[in-house]
């Protein structure tokens, strides 16, 4: 229904502005598998990401902005660049190299095609050479070098083209406006181009280019540098776009432009931030040089995507659709990198208890107590409308965070901290109670509330994910497998910190319901005849039964009863769901399978880790390690070794390297912290730091890693530099160093 034929709003949603009505037809929530309506092209693209900005472009480094385009330059949900192309001689530059290994910088190899000076002799193809280095700190730094190899002298034009539609991200994606505010006309002065755009929402919203070397002229947004070269000839030009989020109009600039200095300054102090950040953290080194390029790697990506957000250095989704806090992706990181720094871990714990739901609103499908799904700072969302101010469309945050929560107290001893939060963590069981709970069987459930709202709200949030054996939709409220797991994980973690922290009567109240909860589901998902479990139970209590890979979270949990454990394993490793580059997200015999899909057959690489880790803990090491190495050589054929959000779920043997997913986020967070879950299982290290131990559980390093130190690993008071190695068939232990009061304990 549009919003013209809206009879009256749903209890407990706000009517939006005055200035938000009529905007769209019919707002959505664009869900996981609808995000990529537009760009959904196996064109290569160049991504680079700094705080707020990233950089979206083609692999020559251009975004065209046309209507349809994807790419440009965004800040907090909204396009501040849709045009940023370059033209040598009146036409397009051919790409010789781009490559963006860092993140935070790029670097495109350009040459010339055959074309006519500006006094109109010859310029041979290849006889130009441009060179394009980028990066982003609190703007847009670019910096281009041009030089003529051509025999003879060549004076040639250089264009560059800006344009900004300041077109919020939910646009890009596909909603269609009725109306939109007002694009002013493009200014120049004194070197300074402003594109600018006032909102419906009364915010003034604009993008400066600050040139350091100026053109010779400007025209609608168009820098035209006059180039004479003479053989061996070169030059240097330089720019940076800034963008601004105000009330009012942009003054005419009065702060002069930045100087060739400041661009090397500039990037010199944010690779030196990149340095202090990583020092902070633990280090790994293996005799695998695979191994090492995926750690470093997914090290990387995480400080690349994160973000300072009302002062917490964050974890954000993934380039390009998910540059923002979601409360499950945050809470995953977390919980992926206990091992490797405990900081995102916090930083998502501290962030998600101050956006927890207070209050009943159907519009963003808010409660008390509940923890957000996606928070967006776009126009669309000042304007409510889309309810991501923020949304909470999500059954799982809650209990992940509630799980991540207890983690970071085991990991940091810290229990004043642990105290401060138990408000929140009160909160947090208490909706997992009351609105949780929704007809009181003992299970969470979840069903849209919501009109604009997500129809799927567990991790698996696309439309067709959660569908019968005969591909029929399952109808809510719906009880996911893996969703009672993390309740039971969360109850049994919370009841050993209750009990450390002397409250004993809730720390029973807590363990008793954990292990009824496993009862309950063992008697109401397990199917006799598959040997394997339920993925969700509906809104009848049938049983949804498709074979899916988030039993293995499940089985993570350890909700999964010990006499069940193996005949799952067995299955998640079965040729029907093992893909050899690693876990389907639903079994190849399914009616729903389709390998190139969002959740019914890809491969999303945090999913398989997630196994990985529970089939070790269940004492399954060589399956556990089938999987590791799958992921390893998954990542060494991706770009960069990096593994990306998720990659298509057809056999190893089909077809040689794994097949990329055209819509995938690269990079994603969830998946850069995928392999230190997967290591920390390997070497088997868990915490208990408010004791001053630290267990090693099993440590079993596979046949492909013969040895691996862990230095300025940091648990509760202590500082230890730890040596595993593989001897025959055994892992040995070697404490190189440790400070502070911690024993090491180890256990068969």
């Amino acid at each position: 229904m549009s919003r013209t034929a809206r009879q009256s709003p749903v209890p407990g949603e706000p009517v939006p502005p005055a200035a938000a009505r009529d905007i769209v037809p019919e707002p959505v929530v664009t869900t996981t598998a609808e995000r990529y309506v537009m760009g959904g092209s196996r064109a290569a693209r160049l991504a680079i990401k700094e705080g707020d900005l990233f950089l979206y472009t083609n692999e020559v480094g251009q975004a065209s902005g046309t209507p349809d385009s994807v790419l440009g330059l965004y800040c907090r949900d909204t396009r501040f660049l849709s045009r940023y192309e370059l033209r040598l001689a009146n036409r397009a530059p051919v790409l010789l190299a781009s490559g963006a290994d860092r993140g935070y910088l790029a670097t495109i190899e350009l040459t010339n095609l055959e074309a006519r000076s500006a006094d109109g002799r010859a310029v041979p193809q290849a006889t130009l050479h441009v060179r394009c280095t980028r990066y982003l700190a609190d703007g847009l730094f670019e910096t281009v070098r041009v030089r003529n190899h051509h025999r003879q002298e060549v004076e040639v034009f250089l264009d560059v083209h800006f344009d900004a539609d300041f077109a919020d991200l939910f646009e890009v994606r596909g909603l269609r406006r009725r109306r939109r505010g007002l694009r002013l006309p493009p200014r120049y002065r004194d070197g300074v181009l402003t594109l600018s755009y006032l909102g419906l929402d009364g915010v003034l919203l604009a993008t400066k280019v600050h040139f350091v070397d100026r053109p010779e002229s400007m025209r609608n947004g168009r820098a035209r540098y006059r180039l004479r070269l003479p053989p061996g000839g070169r030059v240097t030009l330089r720019w940076a776009v800034t963008v601004h989020e105000g009330e009012e109009a942009p003054a005419a600039p009065a702060a002069p432009s930045p100087t060739a200095h400041d661009f090397t300054a500039r990037l010199a102090a944010l690779r030196r931030d990149h340095e202090r950040w990583h020092d902070g953290a633990t280090e790994f080194f293996t005799d695998n040089e695979d191994v090492n390029a995926v750690l470093r790697r997914g090290q990387q990506d995480l400080r690349v995507l994160s973000a300072v957000v009302d002062g917490e250095r964050v974890p954000l989704a993934g380039v390009p659709w998910f540059v923002a806090p979601f409360g499950r992706e945050m809470a995953f990181v977390g919980l992926e990198t206990l091992l490797l720094d405990l900081r995102w871990a916090r930083a998502a714990a501290t962030f998600l208890a101050g956006r927890q739901g207070r209050r009943d609103n159907a519009f963003r499908e808010e409660e008390p107590g509940k923890i957000m799904h996606e928070l967006r700072r776009g126009e669309l969302a000042r304007l409510r409308v889309v309810p991501h101010t923020p949304y909470y469309g999500s059954v799982d945050a809650t209990p992940l965070w509630l799980l991540l929560v207890a983690e970071v107290a085991m990991w940091s001893g810290d229990l004043d901290w642990f105290a401060a939060m138990q408000p929140h963590v009160e909160a947090a069981l208490a909706w997992i109670d009351r609105y949780g709970d929704r007809d009181g069987d003992g299970f969470v459930e979840y069903e849209r509330r919501s009109r604009v709202g997500l129809r799927n709200q567990g991790w698996r949030d696309a439309a067709d994910a959660v569908a019968h054996a005969d591909g029929s939709l399952a109808e809510g409220p719906i009880a996911l497998a893996e969703t009672q797991g993390y309740v039971y994980y969360a109850w049994r973690r919370l009841a050993a910190l209750y009990g450390e922290t002397g409250d004993v009567e809730r720390a029973e109240e807590l363990a008793t319901r954990a292990a009824a909860l496993k009862r309950r589901f063992n008697e109401a998902f397990w199917m006799p005849e598959e040997g394997y479990y339920a993925m969700a139970l509906d809104g009848q209590k049938r049983q949804v039964r498709t074979v899916c890979s988030t039993i293995g979270h499940a089985l993570w949990s350890r909700i999964v009863a010990e006499e069940r454990v193996a005949a799952v394993v067995e299955r998640l490793m079965a040729p029907d769901m093992f893909s050899g580059w690693g876990v389907r997200t639903v079994s190849r015999d399914a009616a729903t399978y389709n390998p190139v899909s969002f959740y019914n057959g890809s491969v999303w690489p945090f999913d398989t880790a997630v196994t990985a880790n529970a089939m070790k803990k269940h004492g399954f090491v060589n399956e556990s390690n089938r999987l590791a190495w799958a992921l390893v050589e998954a990542a060494r054929q991706h770009e960069y070794a990096r593994l990306p959000e998720m990659y298509c779920g057809f056999t190893r043997e089909e077809l040689h390297r794994p097949v990329g997913f055209p819509m995938a986020c690269s990079p994603d967070a969830n998946a850069a912290a995928a392999f230190f879950l997967v290591l920390q299982s390997m070497l088997g290290i868990y915490a208990q730091a408010d004791a001053n131990v630290v267990y090693v559980h099993n440590p079993a390093l596979p046949r492909w890693l013969g040895e691996v130190t862990v230095s300025n690993l940091r648990i509760g008071r202590t500082t230890m530099r730890l040596r595993f190695r593989r001897e025959g068939g055994q892992t040995a232990l070697a404490v190189l160093d440790k400070q502070g009061p911690g024993r090491i304990v180890v256990v068969e």
